[in-house]
């Protein structure tokens, strides 16, 4: 009789816990792939050159350069605290975007400074339209007074 038990462990066939397994790590990888081609195709988007010859990564490095001498450390600071509710993994590439928003609005005023009021519309302007209800939620939590940029948000 033990020699007969011993060889169920011998069999040709894996065990259901092991095909499962093998079945669950297969859909995490495919899971996986698919989120992360996701995104590198939306980067890849933003590489491609628009009518004007410059895609959006261009202009937005082109903003921050043309407005590199206009922050003082104050706005420095403010936009740090604009993009706090970012998670932190986008949190730079949020700040990139959102400074080149404020910078191209410093730029076309033809201001001497980037001031806080520039800052909020920078960022009320560069925050993506389905994200407005958080950033409401975000400016009243921090009681920023956005009133005179209400009508850009739509």
């Amino acid at each position: 009789m033990s020699i007969q038990s011993g060889l169920g462990l011998l069999s040709a066939t894996p065990s259901n816990w092991f095909m499962n397994s093998i079945a669950f790590w297969t859909f995490m990888l495919l899971g996986s792939m698919c989120i992360g081609g996701f995104f590198m195709f939306r980067k890849f988007l933003k590489v491609l050159p628009k009518a004007d010859g410059k895609s959006k990564l261009d202009w937005q490095n082109y903003w921050v350069e043309r407005s590199r001498s206009l922050w003082s450390d104050e706005s420095k600071a403010f936009l740090d605290q604009l993009v706090q509710p970012v998670p932190s993994p986008f949190r730079d590439i949020a700040k990139h975007s959102i400074a080149a928003e404020i910078g191209k609005i410093a730029v076309e005023s033809n201001a001497k400074e980037v001031t806080r009021d520039h800052c909020i519309k920078g960022y009320i302007v560069a925050t993506p339209r389905r994200d407005n209800r958080f950033l409401v939620n975000f400016l009243e939590k921090n009681k920023i007074d956005y009133s005179a940029y209400h009508h850009l948000l739509k």
